[in-house]
């Protein structure tokens, strides 16, 4: 490693974002659009997290170019392009507070009924009454398929509203339930919450058969990837009105004008908004910041998801 090492970050006062950038960098301001002269230079990359296809294009014609920091924990938007030796890490931990308030946010929208007052509202309408009551978190259960870091943050804020939590992940583990055992648990479950990463193995595993396998009147929730979801099953599922649905992606994403997800029966749709929160900024910086200062010590990186370690 050089004695000064090039990056190029997304902020245009990195020291007031970082709190400092560690000592040992050269740095440059790069968040999509002309890029700066310094390209075959560049070591250490951390691409912007609102920019668009070139933060992510300029990988392949860097170089120099050793580490990428992503702000984002999904990586498979990344991982292809990069050249080997490259090593990528990816932002676990920075999203769980956020992501696991919008997820508890979600079932309440959508237990609570708040999309139909917002129409009331909008309509200047104060109902008499309703013909049902609305469902309750409490005494419910909560499936949570995908259970890691975000899952434990979402199970922390379940836990003051009186329901149970099944976790699941792709490996048993202590507490947590193998995912082979997904068709006798599903049955138990009144919401079902994608956690999931988008991979060969995940792509579409809510099948029909899968969302049969819910129970009358549960909530299937997704804050993972659009692609976990097989869409033209979902539709037919939601069409029999027999389940409900808030999502926070889909697919295809972003959803176009006219797709008949938007007016299917009994779903929320929230434009891919899991991350994007107040708690976002001090959480990244304080991951870029210690990142920077492990590379330039030598210590290894945290995180890494592709590529050799460092």
């Amino acid at each position: 490693m050089a004695d000064v090492v090039k990056a190029w970050l997304p902020w245009e006062d990195p020291d007031a974002f970082l709190g400092e950038v560690p000592k040992g960098f050269d740095v440059d301001f790069y968040s999509g659009g002309e890029r700066p002269k310094s390209l075959d230079e560049v070591e250490f990359y951390v691409p912007s997290y609102m920019g668009g296809g070139d933060v992510f294009d300029v990988i392949g014609d860097m170089p120099a170019l050793k580490v990428v920091q992503l702000q984002t924990a999904g990586f498979e938007h990344a991982q292809s392009r990069l050249a080997d030796g490259v090593t990528l890490c990816n932002a676990r931990g920075v999203h769980d507070a956020s992501t696991a308030e919008l997820a508890v946010g979600l079932i309440l929208a959508s237990f609570r009924n708040l999309p139909r007052a917002v129409r009331d509202q909008e309509q200047q309408v104060w109902p008499g009454s309703y013909d049902e009551v609305d469902d309750s978190l409490a005494d419910r259960t909560v499936l949570i398929l995908g259970y890691g870091a975000i899952g434990e943050a979402l199970e922390r804020r379940l836990t003051g509203f009186e329901c149970d939590v099944i976790r699941v992940a792709r490996r048993e583990r202590d507490g947590v339930h193998p995912i082979s055992e997904l068709p006798e648990l599903l049955p138990r479950a009144d919401v079902v919450v994608l956690l999931t990463p988008a991979t060969p193995e995940t792509k579409r595993m809510v099948d029909a058969k899968f969302l049969a396998s819910m129970k009358d009147g549960a909530l299937l929730v997704n804050v993972a990837r659009g692609v976990v979801v097989d869409t033209d099953a979902l539709l037919t599922e939601l069409g029999t009105r027999r389940i409900r649905a808030a999502l926070d992606v889909t697919d295809p994403e972003p959803l176009p004008t006219g797709h008949p997800l938007w007016s299917a029966p009994n779903v929320l749709i929230n434009p891919h908004r899991g991350g994007a929160s107040t708690a976002f900024a001090p959480r990244v910086a304080r991951l870029v910041r210690a990142q920077l200062e492990r590379y330039a010590s030598g210590e290894p990186l945290i995180n890494v998801v592709a590529g050799p370690p460092r």
